[in-house]
């Protein structure tokens, strides 16, 4: 016979001072537990919404990352004419050779000074990466000095807005748009010609960081990467764009994940012990209650259930709380390091369903650790020794 759960729910408003103190306990837990989580999550999208299904990125072999990569004039044209890459309207492939340099902006913030990456390349771009749009202005005209911006990149840094003069590498820009990039890594960057940003860095003009291919099909990635690395005149790595900046992510997602749960596990030990304290507390004031559901025949098993109940019962209200608690920080936008290019990355919490129930069951862990050691105890009261109190 199982002892009415509504015995619970009396008990724990009866003695609501002592139960407040584990829901709230839990409830700090699984907020920190849940946020760490999505700032994680967001960095990782932030960075594989960057690629396509349909494009493929092209570097140095070897090479970790388009900043310690350099591929020539002569390996862009014989990618551009694999069969494999895409042709626009008038015939021309859309390949998009790119230089990637680290350009030094003030943050609006901190007023400090960051890391931006800024990406040389021609108007081709808005073909091969289709999701790319003009939110405000226009975009830059080949052969001249100017910035189009994306559009976290103009929140982020000072002296970025549309029709501003910036002034970097010895050489003055004139912001003449700003690009939507569907919240991906390039919101963050600056974007500008190829040519004038070689000169501006003396780099040679015939050697960029990269190559993006957009190809006919996503299928025909296996053709094209067979093609170019069996090439003899390539000495090239090709990569999906969706899994080269997954890759890009991992570090940074993971040292916040690991972070996380080494904060949220501490903090779990003092969840763990303020619902121990809590239960035990229980235990001890009803005692003769205890003994009294004994002698009116309900089991040892039952008492368990029912403390057990109790305790994962406070523990999921922590667990709501929490939640709940971190709920405004879906859509907030930080920014970090990413230390695969050392650039600075705007990226926005991502507050998922997934890690919702991730933090109920969290909390609800926590509970029942908390709650299994009372619960044998209150199973083990002597029945006679209590009722010799009444």
């Amino acid at each position: 016979m199982a002892i009415p759960f509504s015995y619970n729910v009396r008990s724990i408003a009866a003695r609501w001072k002592t139960a407040i103190v584990s829901i709230l306990g839990i409830a700090g837990t699984v907020g920190v537990f849940v946020a760490m989580l999505a700032m994680a999550r967001g960095f990782q999208a932030t960075l594989i919404a960057s690629g396509s299904a349909s494009n493929s990125i092209i570097r140095r072999a070897g090479s970790s990352s388009e900043m310690d990569s350099g591929v020539s004039l002569d390996q862009v044209r014989v990618v551009s004419d694999a069969p494999q890459v895409a042709r626009n309207s008038e015939g021309v492939p859309l390949s998009s050779p790119e230089l990637v340099v680290i350009g030094a902006f003030q943050l609006i913030k901190s007023g400090t000074d960051a890391n931006t990456q800024i990406r040389g390349m021609t108007p081709l771009v808005l073909e091969v990466r289709p999701t790319v749009t003009m939110a405000e202005g226009r975009f830059f005209e080949p052969g001249l000095a100017e910035l189009v911006v994306g559009s976290n990149a103009v929140q982020t840094y000072r002296g970025l807005e549309l029709g501003s003069n910036v002034a970097f590498g010895g050489q003055d820009w004139k912001v003449v748009g700003i690009f939507n990039a569907g919240g991906s890594a390039f919101d963050s960057e600056i974007w500008c010609d190829h040519t004038v940003l070689a000169q501006t860095f003396n780099r040679p003009n015939n050697v960029f960081s990269s190559i993006t291919a957009r190809l006919n099909s996503p299928t025909d990635f296996g053709a094209f990467k067979d093609a170019l690395t069996s090439d003899p005149r390539l000495t090239v790595q090709v990569e999906r764009e969706v899994e080269y900046y997954a890759k890009q992510s991992q570090m940074v997602s993971t040292l916040i994940r690991v972070l996380g749960f080494l904060v949220a596990f501490v903090m779990a030990i003092g969840a763990v012990f303020g619902a121990l304290n809590t239960m035990y507390s229980a235990v001890a004031a009803r005692a003769r209650e205890i003994a009294t559901l004994r002698a009116l025949g309900f089991g040892g098993g039952s008492v368990i259930l029912s403390f057990m109940f109790e305790s994962l019962l406070i523990s999921f209200i922590g667990g709501v709380l929490g939640c709940i608690a971190v709920l405004p920080l879906n859509g907030f936008t930080a920014g970090t390091m990413n230390w695969q290019t050392f650039s600075h990355l705007a990226f926005a919490f991502r507050v998922t369903p997934g890690l919702l129930v991730a933090g109920i069951i969290f909390a609800l862990f926590m509970g029942f650790v908390g709650g299994v050691l009372p619960a044998v105890r209150a199973a083990r009261l002597q029945v006679a020794h209590a009722l010799r109190e009444l």
